[in-house]
């Protein structure tokens, strides 16, 4: 039937895929309605089209236009929020830049993805604008405010608009709608090219999977320049939610706004998480008011866990890469888990689960690409196959044929198969320790050292060693009013460890972290690998 020519794809029964149609959506059906919160200012979604609308036009006069790229280096702001809209709306691809970067990391990602252009909030703007410099591009300040135009680009103050033809210029969903630089280590950032097919899939699932809805108030803790949002830029305004938008991390504005706002959901960083456990305006928290929080990255303790629950938080744990748009599974605890001891749900929930509804096919393989048993033992690398994949990465077509070798992306993740066919990521690849020939999981002896009440955060990372070739070495920051020995800490785990696994030393100090608020294991691993034997 596929050859029959009157079955072929019309303008009538086909349309590129595209998140730009969520917010047509939301201005045609309800205009009115809150879109987005920013300090002490509101915006329907009808205004914030016009916001959308004036950037955009904006940046035409610009002569930013189809296959342009346009930089933003921007906290949480309207404005950041409505580059996911306004620049692919030309049919430019948006490039969202780490705000902690230093210049030389900025001046290269400027360099290499040839953008037309870069917008700065005012934090932001003195490294922003060096690095423009450097590679003759103009940087744009925004105003402080969003209003005055005598401070700055001024889009905040605009007329609301009814009109939601978005997506004329979206002839192609293969098109890019984003290009997200991956954390740089030992060589420049490579540049994740991903595609409105991409984006509009994974911010469904994630909708779907986080339950949001138009009663949703989203408080935007996660920077929307680290996976476009985990595709809640597009996500939230899909589901018809509030976006309420937060300048900086900080502990007692969040648990002002969460009571203010009506916060019902949020993402963070697990470091995020234990300061606000940490802090003193915890008392501000009404715990009879449910806000589900998702998080990835470090497996949760019974500690963080029990303490989420008194807060009144419900955790969701979740797994992705830039690569793949962001989170791709996730674990949740069914009703059956909800009443289980604490420690037990911690368990649980230290999985990354299984995929969402429109996410990548997940496997664990082998070597030979055969799929690991579900025995909750036999470690593998995860792979992925799907439509929620990036295209490639941006002018290195050597790293994207290996990424994709033998017809799958490969995460450099390593993870177990639970009978129950959750996953588990047991470490990264490059941060296994081989001590001795055996191989020890540093996510393994992260967790035992949180279980400890006066540690904070924990990072292990391998130490040359002239006998062993490698041991692990464990990084602590303390929590406040605390104090430990390394002893102390060395006894913990070897009560729960094998002895080979017990680090051989422990270092106290703050950890490096990226600005999503992963720790930098390889500033550790570089100090350990100066610092010898």
């Amino acid at each position: 039937m596929r050859d029959e020519a009157y079955l072929a794809p019309r303008d009538a029964n086909f349309r590129p895929l595209t998140p730009l149609d969520f917010l047509e959506r939301a201005v045609s059906s309800y205009s009115d309605r809150a879109a987005v919160i920013w300090r002490n200012q509101s915006w329907s979604y009808g205004e914030f089209n016009g916001i959308v609308r004036e950037f955009a036009a904006w940046l035409e006069a610009q002569g930013v236009g189809q296959g342009d790229v346009v930089s933003m280096m921007c906290s949480n702001r309207p404005e950041m929020l409505a580059a996911h809209y306004a620049v692919p709306m030309l049919g430019a691809t948006l490039n969202s830049i780490n705000t902690r970067l230093d210049e030389e990391t900025v001046e290269y990602i400027l360099g290499h993805c040839k953008s037309r252009l870069v917008i700065a909030d005012p934090m932001c703007k003195p490294v922003a604008e060096a690095a423009a410099k450097e590679v003759g591009l103009p940087c744009i300040g925004l105003a402080p405010d969003g209003r005055n135009m005598a401070t700055g680009l001024a889009l905040l103050g605009a007329a609301p608009a009814l009109a939601a033809d978005m997506t004329a210029r979206i002839t192609d969903e293969w098109q890019p709608i984003a290009l997200n630089y991956t954390s740089g280590t030992t060589s420049h950032p490579k540049g994740a090219v991903l595609h409105h097919r991409g984006a509009y899939l994974n911010a469904l699932g994630n909708m779907l999977a986080l339950g949001f809805n138009e009663r949703t108030v989203y408080l935007w803790i996660l920077p929307m320049f680290h996976c476009n949002g985990w595709c809640h830029t597009w996500a939230v305004t899909a589901a018809g939610g509030v976006h309420v938008c937060l300048d900086q991390v900080d502990p007692t504005e969040i648990f002002q706004t969460i009571e203010s706002a009506g916060v019902t959901h949020m993402a963070c960083a697990p470091v995020v998480l234990y300061m606000l456990l940490n802090h003193e305006a915890r008392g501000l928290r009404d715990p009879a008011k449910r806000v589900t929080v998702a998080t990835g990255g470090a497996a949760p303790t019974s500690t963080l866990i029990s303490q989420m629950d008194e807060m009144g938080f419900g955790f969701i744990h979740l797994y992705g890469l830039t690569e793949c748009y962001g989170p791709v599974s996730l674990r949740t605890l069914d009703e059956s888990e909800e009443v289980l001891e604490t420690s037990e749900r911690a368990n649980l929930l230290a999985r990354q689960g299984s995929r969402h509804v429109a996410a990548n096919r997940i496997r664990v393989v082998d070597e030979a690409m055969n799929a690991v048993p579900l025995d909750g033992n036999t470690i593998g690398e995860i792979v992925l196959q799907g439509n929620t994949l990036m295209a490639g990465y941006l002018g290195d077509s050597q790293a994207t044929e290996d990424a994709f070798r033998d017809g799958v992306f490969h995460t450099g993740d390593l993870a177990v198969m639970h009978p129950d066919g959750q996953i588990e990521i047991k470490d990264r690849a490059k941060d296994i320790i081989i001590s001795g020939g055996e191989n020890i999981s540093s996510l393994e002896v992260e967790n035992v050292l949180h279980l400890h009440p006066a540690v904070m955060l924990a990072a292990v990372v391998a130490k040359p060693h002239p006998k062993w070739g490698e041991v692990p070495c464990a990084f602590i920051e303390i929590r406040s009013g605390w104090s430990v020995e390394p002893e102390e800490l060395r006894l913990f785990c070897r009560a729960r460890l094998a002895h080979f696994k017990v680090p051989r030393e422990i270092v106290f100090a703050e950890l490096p972290k990226t600005a999503t608020g992963k720790i930098m294991k390889f500033e550790l691993r570089h100090q350990t690998s100066e610092q010898g034997s």
